[in-house]
């Protein structure tokens, strides 16, 4: 393998796929965060979801209107992440749903940890054969996007140093915390104060498992089948949520000409290999074109990996930049007074201005949109100025590079370039949006424009989605990388020892592997179909606990069938079922009726009989059945055995309630009876 301090990254950005990790000084560990079965961390609401959107919200749920701030971290500096949110000049409005009290609202100390959330933990522990700490000490981490109401997040750490293995390889685990979920975002609003973000409250606080790996992942590959193994080792315990959003999974990806992406929202795992990818791709792009615009300054190139870098010599290279690049900011409203885009117009009109930023020695730099081998967005810099702005509440920019567009004909660029002064190598990006807005968006413009001369920023990314899933594999800025500030000690939760004996009790009540209930349920007389599904959906204990009671197949068809409802319901009419005192058929909708009671034998055979699922008798059912085929005789004599299926239906049209079985071993009979 190639020594990547040494070797010159080679690579096709267009061609994503074929990008060599080895080569490329390739790192990646995965962080990934499970939502448990339990009710909530630190206050004891019951952990509930509820399905609504901001169109059905229902009015008697009361709001509440916040602003958050960045507070100082234990070493008294402010969290770049944090003073970045506070900038963006954000209102949160917080709907209170009914699992939502006072300690959801930061009005009400916290609770110590929710002790099933805190067993699950110590079990992934076990399995994941991590160390467990003797303390946990819950601590509060910074986070101002408005998504907890108290501006932070608590977390404590349960276990380290773990190892997943994988057919890959050996993945260690560094940590294994507990910690809150954050609120769920409702919509977002633009105001002419900024943006005001709606947050519905039913998920903040519920339990979280934060498994984070080392960066032992080989491969994008690799990072799959890690994210899958941690899955199914989360599941084992079953005691954790399914479904969408109930697992998140976030990739840590740094090439060594780049530097550390987190990179957020990648649910679904099929799409990890591309999304991890198309982030060497655009780490590859930008360390190629740091050393472009090195050489327009006379700058010493960026070394193949980051960690020959002179930080001496990497801030002289920031002070000429800053010198080259400064923050000039221009009214150009103007000269965009004859526009015919309706969208300038009417931003004009509503009292935006139109706001340029000269960038000097960029022009055909920024790039324009194109697409690479498999159709996703190639990197670009004027994407990534974009992206920067948008963080400000803004919609978007545009930069010289793609002008003349969008309604902006010729006439006004040169009226920019004019008005700026600008030659025929320099750009220069536009922001039409609210004085105050304008000028945050365009320093942050200009903030990741001089990045431009450097290594990519560490920050945190977020997959561009589209519909409700992955647009293209491509990722767009969310906000700096956050770093240590952003943590500090929780004074109103107390510390919660963990002995010696709560360990081994652990150790000594490990959920079963997947092999062992594979194996367990082979014992029983299910299909091979029926058996799969049982495993998939968790539903083996339930099945395994009334199986010896009742026929094999039946009861894993029932609860297959059945599986929110009770399962001591199930079978309780099952039993009924299988005294004759109900109808196969009827077996669903006394369970949809009785769902959420438990009734008795009686109770389930009177409600049978008092709506028509009562069998009827077999005497009578074979009178009805031999008198149908008689009355068709020509038409069983032609048809043999082929008359079941006509017959069959006729039958159960006559007979109403009937057990289907035997209907259709009675109507055998009486079929191959005359046939003889």
């Amino acid at each position: 393998m190639a020594d990547p301090i040494r070797t010159e990254p080679v690579g096709n950005v267009e061609d994503a796929a074929a990008l060599d990790p080895g080569q490329l000084g390739f790192m990646c560990g995965i962080e990934v965060h499970q939502q448990l079965a339990t009710g909530k961390l630190h206050s004891r609401q019951p952990g509930v979801l509820y399905d609504v959107t901001i169109d059905t919200v229902p009015e008697q749920w009361k709001r509440f209107n916040r602003r958050l701030r960045a507070a100082r971290g234990e070493g008294g500096a402010v969290d770049i992440a944090a003073r970045f949110e506070t900038r963006r000049n954000r209102s949160f409005v917080y709907v209170q749903s009914p699992n939502a009290g006072l300690i959801e609202l930061d009005e009400q100390p916290p609770l110590t940890h929710d002790e099933d959330a805190v067993s699950i933990a110590l079990t992934v522990s076990a399995l994941l054969n991590a160390k467990p700490v003797t303390l946990l000490q819950t601590m509060r981490k910074t986070v101002v996007d408005g998504s907890n109401t108290s501006g932070f997040q608590r977390t404590s750490l349960v276990s380290i140093d773990g190892v997943l293995q994988t057919e890959t390889g050996p993945v260690g685990i560094d940590v294994l915390c507990l910690e809150e979920d954050s609120a769920r975002k409702l919509d977002t609003v633009s105001t002419g104060e900024g943006e005001q973000v709606i947050y519905n409250l039913d998920r903040l606080g519920l339990p979280l498992i934060e498994i984070a790996t080392a960066p032992d992942v080989q491969s994008p590959e690799h990072a799959k089948e890690t994210s899958m193994a941690l899955g199914r080792c989360l599941r084992q315990t079953r005691q954790v949520r399914r479904g969408l959003g109930s697992i998140r999974q976030d990739l840590n990806v740094s090439l060594a000409c780049g530097d550390r992406v987190e990179i957020k929202g990648c649910q679904d795992l099929s799409w990890i290999p591309r999304i991890i990818r198309l982030e060497m791709s655009r780490q590859l792009h930008f360390y190629r074109l740091a050393n472009e615009l090195r050489a327009q300054t006379s700058s010493p190139p960026l070394p193949p990996d980051r960690r020959s870098d002179d930080a001496s010599l990497e801030a002289e290279v920031a002070q000429t930049v800053a010198a080259h690049l400064p923050l000039t900011l221009e009214n150009v409203s103007e000269s965009f007074s004859s526009c015919d885009s309706k969208m300038v117009q009417s931003g004009l009109n509503s009292g935006s201005i139109m706001l340029a930023l000269p960038l000097p020695g960029l022009a055909g730099k920024f790039g324009v949109k194109s697409a690479d081998k498999e159709g996703a967005q190639l990197p670009r810099l004027g994407r990534e100025l974009a992206g920067a702005a948008k963080l400000a509440g803004v919609k978007g920019v545009f930069h010289s590079d793609e002008l003349p567009a969008y309604g902006i004909e010729s006439e006004h660029v040169d009226a920019v370039r004019n008005h700026l002064s600008l030659d025929i190598n320099d750009g220069f990006v536009l922001c039409l949006a609210p004085s105050w807005q304008a000028e945050l968006a365009l320093e942050s413009v200009l903030t990741r424009a001089r990045m431009a001369w450097h290594r990519i920023p560490q920050e945190v990314r977020n997959v561009v989605v589209k519909k409700g899933a992955p647009e293209d594999g491509t990722t767009s800025p969310m906000r700096p990388l956050p770093g240590g500030a952003r943590m500090y000690p929780e004074t109103d939760v107390p510390v919660y020892a963990l002995g010696s004996e709560r360990w081994q009790e652990t150790l000594e009540n490990l959920p079963m592997t997947d092999d062992e209930r594979q194996e367990r349920i082979s014992q029983y007389e299910v299909s091979n179909d029926q058996a799969s599904q049982l495993l998939a959906r968790e539903l083996d204990d339930v099945y395994v606990q009334y199986a010896s009671q009742l026929p094999h197949k039946g009861w894993a068809s029932v609860v297959l069938e059945n599986d929110t409802a009770d399962p001591e319901l199930c079978a309780n009419v099952m039993a009924v079922k299988e005294a004759g005192l109900i109808t196969r058929e009827s077996m669903n909708e006394i369970i949809e009726h009785f769902n959420g009671k438990l009734p008795n034998s009686e109770q389930i055979a009177a409600y049978g009989e008092a709506n028509g699922f009562k069998p009827a008798d077999e005497g009578d059912l074979g009178a009805i059945i031999q008198a149908i085929v008689a009355e068709r005789a020509d038409f069983v004599r032609e048809r043999g055995m082929g008359a079941m299926g006509p017959l069959m239906g006729v039958v159960m049209q006559a007979v109403g309630a009937a057990d289907g079985k035997v209907v259709s071993a009675l109507l055998r009979e009486a079929i191959q009876n005359l046939s003889e």
